[in-house]
């Protein structure tokens, strides 16, 4: 078995776009338009694996997606939690669940799915300004 890719229903595609290709650095593999039935997929991959994450942008949405109770996060292994954190915050994305362990972080899409940052390799030394800071709202 192989596992393929998880979909996420997002409600403005470019904000979205922004969001999982510059801020977090996934590549566009590929896209599917469907005029018929209003509808664009879009599937990004990290640099290293084909394992993918299918956007799924419905050209009439207007009211925005909740996410069910039965969805947890998306995960990623970043090389320096610390750096990624930083440049996300100067990017205007907000660290909900600090690094403070030097391993683990958490922030949210711009249609409230929440994403994990994992530290490549195990957790980095403990320092601040992140040890001390508190998480914030849900991730």
């Amino acid at each position: 078995m192989k596992f393929l890719h998880s979909m996420v229903r997002v409600k403005n595609l470019d904000e979205s776009l922004d969001f999982y290709v510059n801020k977090l650095g996934l590549v566009e593999n590929r896209r599917k338009e469907y005029p018929d039935a209003k509808f664009t997929l879009v599937y990004l991959r990290d640099r290293e694996t084909q394992a993918e994450v299918e956007l799924t942008y419905n050209w009439e949405q207007e009211e925005g997606y909740t996410n069910g109770n039965n969805f947890g996060h998306l995960a990623f292994l970043v090389d320096d939690i610390y750096q990624m954190c930083e440049q996300l915050e100067k990017e205007g994305v907000q660290i909900l669940r600090p690094p403070r362990d030097g391993y683990m972080a958490f922030i949210k899409s711009p249609d409230g799915i929440s994403i994990e940052l994992l530290q490549k390799d195990g957790p980095l030394e403990v320092k601040e300004p992140w040890k001390s800071r508190e998480s914030v709202g849900t991730w």
